[in-house]
């Protein structure tokens, strides 16, 4: 990359690096503007940038408002970004100082060997293995928007506490910004989440559940129009079609793997851990139970390739934060292949 566009946002890690610094000026603006709130993490994502919060009540418009107009402040300030060291005694009680919880916690699962770094930008600190722009001058404070607060649970764990997650964009230009905001309306006017439920193709009740979307009579029909062709589709090209039961006893997990790697991920029916009973897990995937197809009996190599198929109806005990629309829920209907061949088939 030529030198001039190194601090540009064609440099991936240049617009990594200012998004990430963005986060934490929106931490300081929340520490400016709602003291009592505790901070978990602010990284930078593919699209922008986000903090964790943990707070009382979720933010409401007027507070992202708010917290836009004191981030365009602390860009004023051109406040310089130092980063220094500690070791971890001393990290951890300043953090507990600070009254910063979830910074102890990130502290004490760091390895016994780990570097920890720290960022001061004024009146504001944050554990943070970096790297930052040199100061907040550099970033441009009418190009940055902070476009959504959602919750989201402390590290991914739903048993752990839900948080408020706020998420933000910006650019090196007030233009830029614009036009990206733009995009993401006319897109917004395309979201199948929109479009489906003014088509009337599926809605979603709150007493049903998040993830479990109910098919109206239209999409009922466009999704049994789908299936119809890719079955006879299938047919042709010489998949055998199976249909196998929604769900199994642990035992067929544990064989398959999913078991010991992927039990959080599934709906359980019964006491995972006693031993002495039952328990079933309703399917997350097709693999295991199409298998069985091909062990039903002895198979002679000239039976191979064996091309199974299925439209599989599978269950994901998906995050509440993870889901939208039809693209992440918790019961879904793939059509699911697996094919058995020799390696010269290959």
């Amino acid at each position: 990359m030529s030198e001039e566009n190194q601090f540009t946002f064609e440099n991936k890690d240049y617009r990594k690096t200012y998004w990430h610094t963005c986060s934490h000026v929106l931490a300081q603006a929340m520490k400016r503007l709602h003291p009592d709130v505790k901070l978990a993490i602010g990284p930078s994502i593919d699209n922008g940038f986000y903090y964790d919060f943990d707070t009382p009540a979720p933010f409401t418009p007027d507070d992202l408002a708010a917290l836009e107009a004191e981030m365009r402040k602390i860009c004023k300030e051109k406040l310089k970004l130092e980063r220094f060291e500690l070791p971890r005694a001393e990290a951890i009680k300043f953090m507990e100082e600070k009254g910063e919880p979830y910074k102890v916690e990130l502290i004490n699962d760091l390895p016994e060997d780990a570097v920890i770094s720290f960022y001061k930008q004024g009146d504001f600190t944050d554990l943070c293995a970096g790297p930052h722009l040199d100061s907040t001058g550099r970033i441009k404070g009418n190009a940055i928007k902070l476009t959504s607060a959602t919750g989201a649970y402390w590290r991914g764990d739903s048993k752990r506490k839900m948080l408020q997650r706020i998420y933000g964009v910006a650019f090196p230009k007030k233009e830029e910004l614009d036009a990206y905001l733009a995009q993401q309306a006319e897109a917004l006017k395309r979201d199948h989440n929109k479009l489906g439920r003014d088509l009337e193709y599926f809605t979603t009740v709150d007493y049903i559940g998040q993830g479990l979307p109910i098919l109206l009579p239209k999409g009922a029909r466009v999704i049994q129009l789908l299936q119809r062709w890719i079955e006879d589709v299938e047919q042709k090209r010489g998949y055998l079609l199976t249909k196998t039961p929604l769900m199994a006893k642990r035992d067929l997990y544990r064989i398959s793997g999913h078991w010991d790697h992927y039990l959080d991920g599934m709906f359980i029916l019964g006491d995972p851990h006693d031993e002495t009973k039952e328990c079933f897990a309703l399917r997350p995937m097709t693999c295991p139970f199409q298998y069985q197809v091909f062990l039903n009996r002895q198979r002679s190599y000239r039976e191979l390739p064996m091309r199974l198929g299925e439209t599989s109806t599978l269950f994901r005990n998906e995050d509440s934060g993870e889901m939208h629309g039809l693209i992440r829920v918790r019961q879904f209907t793939i059509s699911e292949g697996h094919l058995i061949l020799r390696p010269d088939q290959l």
